[in-house]
């Protein structure tokens, strides 16, 4: 049986549902601001902390099939609409392939497909260092490094980690993941995903024009499997599109789901 994975939760029960997967290092509460600003009128939005994140179960396996078994028992029997950023658009696309029918429309928020070997070892190698901060002021300028941020309002990067963040026993600040399930995940992101023609449902892609994660030799394969099926966006920044431009982002998934 897989285990429980914390949820966070906006809207009414009563509306369609829209579920959430946050990337590697992230948490659930990433989507706060995009559902209570722009869906939680009109849909209930359920972001899980993934498997080794936020206060979700942290004992391995942390595979990609691991993952999707916990998240398939967020989801249920569906339909759903499934929104992914990063390591949660691969984890998206892959649950949309394992199970037709359930995944209605995806949306991929800059989504690591597959990310190629020597740029998975680079993160992983990353990942293994512990990130301890002195403060919590420190720990948000060092996001700004780290995340090669672009222009992300600071109010908005400030309130998603205070949830993020805590003071240790040693009166350092750290984030709430398992660095071994962080590294366990960019192995697997290295790994091929299933083809794109097993994904054959209205997709939303949103790519961050300054991202560090490649897509182009990707994208012409996507175009030719899904046809109109597929719409494409580029919105300014980098990786983390919903900090470093939310307006926009959030108004092509608006856009998307209400079409």
């Amino acid at each position: 049986m897989s285990p429980a994975l914390s949820l966070h939760e906006w809207g009414s029960p009563d509306a369609p549902p829209v579920v959430f997967l946050h990337g590697v290092t992230g948490h659930g509460g990433h989507a706060r601001t995009l559902a209570e600003d722009w869906l939680a009128e009109t849909h209930r939005v359920v972001a899980p902390d993934l498997l080794g994140h936020g206060t979700s179960p942290y004992e391995p396996p942390w595979s990609i099939a691991a993952h999707l078994d916990a998240v398939a028992g967020v989801i249920g029997q569906g339909p759903v609409d499934l929104i992914g950023h990063s390591f949660g658009g691969r984890l998206a696309f892959e649950l949309a392939a394992r199970e037709p029918g359930v995944v209605e429309r995806l949306v991929l928020l800059d989504p690591a497909i597959h990310v190629p070997p020597q740029i998975a070892l680079f993160a992983a190698e990353n990942g293994r260092r512990d990130r301890t901060y002195v403060s919590f002021e420190d720990a948000v300028e060092q996001r700004y490094v780290e995340s090669q941020l672009h222009g992300a309002p600071r109010a908005l990067v400030e309130a998603e980690l205070r949830e993020h963040l805590a003071p240790d026993d040693d009166g350092r600040w750290r984030y709430r993941y398992s660095q071994a399930a962080v590294i366990a995940a960019y192995g697997e992101m290295a790994s091929a995903p299933p083809a794109f023609d097993r994904v054959r449902i209205p997709t939303l892609l949103v790519l961050g024009a300054e991202s560090y994660l490649p897509y182009d030799q990707l994208l012409d394969a996507h175009r030719a499997a899904l046809g109109d099926l597929l719409t494409v966006v580029t919105v300014p920044g980098g990786h983390t599109v919903l900090w470093d431009a939310l307006a926009p982002t959030a108004e092509a998934i608006v856009a998307f789901l209400d079409g």
